[in-house]
């Protein structure tokens, strides 16, 4: 179906690797999480590099790193896959570590850790119908949440409906 092979900077990222991985597994992609640090420790992550690229699975990468995020940009000179840089910002990050990239380096950046499995799955979905039709069922379903939540509010304040 697909590998999402989700590759953190650090092991204090991996709350914010999880909330990748849960969207990605809801749309039933396969996720394996990593740790590697480009600034500490390159030649472990190019083992890891090298391990996924002997693998013939379709993959999109996920990249979590704060701070000065080498890491997406390490990773995506040295592959052909998708690499999405989703860095962990808090309010004295540097986001533009994971926007500006040297000529030829192209990760996609996506701030949102669950947006981040979803677009995974549409990387992998191009030409998976099957994946497709479940990326359709799970935005519905999102939709669903929030026409429920109007009617809800409409219900409780006694207000007239509006037409959906």
């Amino acid at each position: 179906m697909g590998l999402v092979v989700i590759l953190m900077g650090s092991g204090a990222d991996r709350e914010h690797a999880a909330k990748v991985a849960a969207t990605a597994s809801l749309l039933g992609l396969e996720v394996e999480q990593r740790v590697g640090s480009a600034h500490k420790t390159a030649h472990h992550v190019l083992e890891i590099i090298d391990h996924y690229n002997a693998d013939p699975r379709s993959k999109v990468w996920v990249t979590i790193a704060g701070r000065s995020n080498a890491l997406s940009a390490f990773v995506d000179g040295l592959i052909t896959d998708p690499v999405i840089s989703c860095p962990p910002l808090s309010i004295n990050e540097d986001v533009w570590s994971s926007l500006r990239m040297p000529a030829d380096v192209a990760p996609l950046v996506v701030l949102d850790p669950s947006n981040a499995g979803l677009a995974a799955a549409k990387i992998l979905a191009v030409g998976n119908p099957a994946l497709t039709a479940r990326i359709r069922d799970y935005k519905a379903a999102q939709a669903a949440k929030v026409i429920a939540a109007d009617v809800e509010l409409q219900a409780a304040t006694h207000q007239k409906s509006v037409p959906t």
